[in-house]
């Protein structure tokens, strides 16, 4: 991590990039980190990649032949040598202090070296449409376990039980909860609006969904309705069923927004209805790619 700016400065470089982000929906940049160590072998593996909104931009891995940080998007390849001398830099020093907490937990654990153990972060900002801090976090994890993590407010480091409180102790005093907080803040967020400025055309453009909505019997002699949307971004997306006017929600089924693959995302929604009634029931779409809300209905096929 850099040496936080001035809040004033801050500002200032907030209010001069306004102008200049035609944003209108929050941006996150994320950081996550993989710490693994590898019994027998004398080296661990550091596993690095940044993240703006849900895509890759940024990787290292210690065990490939670069000795830097690799750009994942072409807009990002724009960005001058000075820059990822600094991202090598800070990549360098979150590998020294992970690897430091990997072995200390190992320790702490009294566990045996002859297995794999793996350590998790992952830090991340979040600014508003307003292109300020809007939320942060910061969480750690051992062996598939919470570990550590900063509180809501971004003030104190939270213990779980599975963190030895010796750790603890070394972990607060090498890394204060107020440096990271001053990072997630400061450090972070200028990171992330100098990002949206250099590659505005892609990341703050938006895909519309493909909407449509599929017919399925059901055993029991009702029908599963299901509005599916495709290939939109970004993933905030809102899908609803009413019947008669009225949202239903008592039975509805709604799946995670998922990867479509392409940079762009899928998403379901389910509802059961009486058989005959189908028509009854309307699905709603909610995205920014679109100038109103989709109202789709199952379509009967046509009688020959």
């Amino acid at each position: 991590m850099g040496i936080p700016a001035p809040r004033g400065f801050l500002l200032l470089l907030l209010a001069a990039l306004a102008p200049t982000l035609t944003q209108t929906r929050s941006h996150s940049l994320s950081y996550s980190d993989i710490f693994l160590y590898r019994p027998g072998l004398r080296e661990h593996r550091y596993i690095f990649v940044g993240y703006l909104d849900d895509r890759r931009f940024v990787h290292f891995d210690s065990d490939a032949h670069s000795q830097g940080v690799e750009p994942l998007a072409p807009w990002v390849e724009k960005m001058p040598p000075e820059h990822w001398e600094q991202w090598t830099l800070t990549v360098k020093n979150r590998q020294h202090y992970g690897l430091a907490l990997l072995q200390a937990a190992i320790q702490e654990h009294n566990q045996s070296l002859d297995v794999s153990h793996i350590f998790q972060c992952l830090d991340s900002c979040t600014v508003g449409p307003d292109q300020l801090f809007l939320r942060g976090y910061s969480r750690h994890a051992y062996d598939g376990q919470d570990y550590m993590a900063l509180s809501e407010d971004l003030k104190t480091w939270m213990v779980t039980d599975s963190a030895p409180q010796i750790n603890a102790k070394i972990w607060k005093e090498t890394l204060p909860a107020e440096s990271y907080r001053a990072f997630l803040e400061v450090e972070c967020v200028e990171t992330l609006l100098s990002y949206l400025k250099t590659g505005k055309e892609l990341l703050l453009h938006t895909e519309p969904p493909k909407a449509h909505v599929t017919h399925h019997p059901r055993p029991e002699g009702d029908v599963t309705l299901r509005c599916w949307a495709l290939g939109f971004y970004p993933s905030e997306i809102t899908l609803t069923w009413q019947k008669d006017g009225e949202d239903q929600t008592q039975d509805l089924e709604l799946v995670e927004t998922r990867p479509g693959g392409d940079g762009t995302f899928q998403k379901w929604a389910a509802v059961v209805v009486p058989s005959g009634e189908e028509l009854r029931y309307t699905c709603h779409v909610i995205h920014e790619g679109l100038p109103e809300p989709l109202i789709l209905k199952w379509e009967p096929p046509a009688r020959p």
